[in-house]
């Protein structure tokens, strides 16, 4: 018995050996149908989630597209028009997951392409695959590909239904009739919740036959809130039938005449044709790669990774002066707002491969200063302050019950250090004159206000919700103070690099901040650095503290780096903690040497929180709300600069002295400001 037990365990795992991990695809296939988490096809503007029901999609995502209703009194993330839900049948019978097999799905993400194909029977093989357009950031396309097993009679429409939320519907189909091409266009139009937005999408039929022998196309209203267009076709035992379907959804935050400009762009999508959108999107998504990381060893963590880098470029577009939410375009997750989560954990990934998409973060922010110097008059200070939970206007839309509102002030100094950070690895003056001084000297400002002048030399800043927001309400939080001290030390820099008046209070302010350290006790605590005034040891709900060494370098000394790091990686429960959390303790442990520490955390980075079947990331682990990009940006980071080595410094990026674990052969970074880093 022992005997065949070794053998059929020996035979499954040369069997998982000999299957080899694809580096740029993820597939699903056998999916517990309760347990199944979408994943996203967007493109920095439009998101895509896909569903487990064959030609449906679970949502349709616009970024900047808000108002006021749902959680909180606040404004939300609108759902818009659904361009690609369809219903297919195949000899009358209607296809859905109960009559398909071989079900499989794919995610593509060197080409940003969902892919789903399925067998019905013995009628027909079918493959469907969607595209968030690169180049055309509110167009999605859909090719249909099916194959008759037999003759049979091919039923296919593109239904068009308005989400819950939105109102006063309008429904339109119109068909455009050339000597060259007949268009058919199907549109809707509804009012957001309050009225503020009018929200419209139109999509078309692109057919693979030449012009006078495409099927002709039918309208049918069956509500206020939905309708669709239909055709039919007769496809021969073992040939194959090719249609496409291209869509357009925008709003009246993107365009002062959305309803017209969605039909616009999904004329041009058709008469672009199908095969130059495809070029033309591959082009782009070839372009974004130039910047990868390559770990050779880990064929898992390989996938894993390029998971990460495909949902941070999904999710941010260069020139769209919007800024991602924690979830990106996956969903509506904390309502599409805009956090700290930007400015410390996705940029510096961006910033490093892709400055040009990390610079529209800060513009996002610039947009939206005015809105922040409002901020500060309203709580009594001076210059900027930036609001915790930040949407359309640059207001604050924290819900009243949190209160990180009124007291997560580091989020002012984030920006301000993100400015800074921008102009350290681009060395571009104009910029950092026309953009980045505004925003640095006005968030310095906010912290000559802030803080509390007890008496010379003696500087506090009190009452705020820590960086670790289980610490509500505290005193002198560590990363509060040195945040402010950054910011307030990037002003003066700035001043003098451009010539402009330095204000002497700035560097007065930044010497007089405390960092504290643990009262004297016995045991590990000496010497430690205090998370807050009255911190005792309790555990965390994120890394806080540690964020002192890297990215802020408010610590520099490596004993009390390691100390630091020693003390809280272990005050982090199992439970409830955000992916982020262990990438920094990665990251820092790489720093120092560490190595193999540093592997083990950045596995319980992520690991724990992968949802099936595409393991996307969670916030926590054991979550359910993907997709975590927040931890995604942490954990990438811990890639480029833990790993990887890779420092931003004032004259740019440079590199130190770095290993890699055992697990891993070689660590090879690409596209960075043109060079190529390779770590053995």
């Amino acid at each position: 018995m022992k005997k065949i037990f070794l053998f059929s365990f020996l035979f499954l795992a040369l069997a998982a050996v000999a299957q080899k991990i694809n580096p740029w695809q993820l597939e699903a296939k056998n999916w517990d149908a309760k347990n199944y988490y979408g994943v996203t096809v967007a493109n920095g503007m439009i998101g895509i989630v896909s569903s487990q029901v064959p030609f449906k999609v679970k949502d349709v995502v616009l970024a900047g597209a808000y108002d006021l209703y749902g959680r909180g009194r606040v404004s939300n993330f609108l759902r818009s028009f659904n361009l690609l839900n369809m219903q297919v049948s195949i000899n009358g019978e209607q296809v859905n997951e109960n009559n398909t097999q071989n079900f499989v799905q794919r995610l593509d993400m060197k080409n940003a392409s969902f892919t789903a194909s399925f067998d019905m029977s013995d009628k027909a093989t079918v493959t469907y695959t969607y595209y968030a357009l690169r180049q055309l950031p509110f167009t999605v396309l859909m090719d249909v590909e099916i194959t008759a097993k037999k003759d049979i009679d091919l039923g296919a429409a593109s239904v068009m239904e308005a989400p819950d939320a939105l109102k006063e519907v309008q429904n339109y189909y119109n068909e455009i009739d050339r000597p060259h091409v007949v268009i058919s266009l199907l549109t809707s139009s509804a009012k957001s919740p309050t009225g503020k937005l009018l929200m419209s999408a139109s999509n078309t039929f692109l057919f693979s036959e030449n012009h006078g022998a495409e099927p002709r196309v039918i309208h049918e209203m069956w509500d206020n809130n939905m309708h669709l267009m239909k055709f039919g076709k007769k496809i021969k035992a073992g040939s194959t039938y090719r249609f496409s379907i291209a869509g357009s959804s925008i709003t009246s935050a993107h365009h002062e005449d959305p309803l017209n400009e969605a039909e616009r762009l999904t004329i041009f999508a058709k008469l672009e044709g199908r095969d130059r959108l495809v070029a033309r999107h591959q082009a782009a998504w070839a372009d974004l790669w130039k910047s990868d990381i390559q770990i050779e060893g880990d064929e898992q963590a390989q996938q894993d990774v390029h998971s990460m880098l495909y949902h941070l470029y999904s999710f941010v577009r260069a020139e769209s002066n919007l800024s991602p939410s924690p979830m990106g375009l996956s969903g509506l997750g904390y309502n599409g707002h805009v956090f700290w989560d930007t400015e410390l954990w996705m940029y510096p990934a961006l910033l490093t491969l892709h400055p040009e998409m990390a610079k529209f973060r800060i513009q996002y922010r610039f947009n939206r200063l005015e809105a922040a110097r409002r901020n500060a008059f309203n709580h009594g200070y001076k210059g900027a302050m930036f609001p915790w939970e930040s949407a359309g206007t640059g207001v604050e839309e924290t819900p009243v019950w949190a209160l990180s509102g009124p007291f997560e002030h580091h989020i002012t100094a984030d920006v301000g250090f993100a400015a800074w950070n921008y102009y350290c690895v681009t060395q571009d003056k104009d910029w950092l004159m026309t953009t980045g001084w505004p925003l640095i000297k006005e968030t310095a400002d906010f912290w000559t206000s802030r803080v509390e002048r007890k008496s010379p030399g003696h500087f506090e800043i009190n009452n705020v919700v820590a960086a670790d927001e289980w610490a509500e309400n505290v005193d002198n939080n560590a990363f509060t103070n040195a945040a402010a001290i950054a910011n307030l030390q990037a002003a003066t820099k700035a001043a003098n690099l451009l010539g402009m008046k330095v204000n002497p209070d700035w560097e007065y302010v930044a010497n007089n901040i405390p960092i504290l350290t643990m009262p004297d006790t016995k045991g590990e605590a000496v010497g430690v650095t205090r998370e807050h005034a009255s911190y005792q040891g309790e555990g965390i709900k994120q890394a806080d503290v540690n964020l002192l060494a890297y990215p802020l370098k408010t610590i520099t000394d490596k004993g009390q780096v390691k100390k630091d790091l020693d003390y809280y990686s272990k005050r982090v429960p199992n439970q409830g903690t955000p992916a982020m959390t262990q990438a920094i303790f990665a990251l820092l442990y790489a720093r120092l040497g560490e190595t193999e520490k540093a592997h083990q955390f950045f596995n319980e980075s992520y690991v724990p929180n992968l949802n099936p079947p595409f393991r996307v990331i969670a916030e926590t682990k054991g979550g359910t709300n993907p997709y975590f990009a927040t931890g995604a940006g942490g954990i990438v980071q811990s890639l480029l600069m833990g790993f990887g080595g890779l420092d931003i410094t004032e004259k740019g990026i440079v590199q130190l002295p770095t290993k890699l674990p055992k697990a891993w052969k070689k660590l090879t970074i690409t596209g960075v400001q043109g060079k190529t880093y390779i770590i053995q």
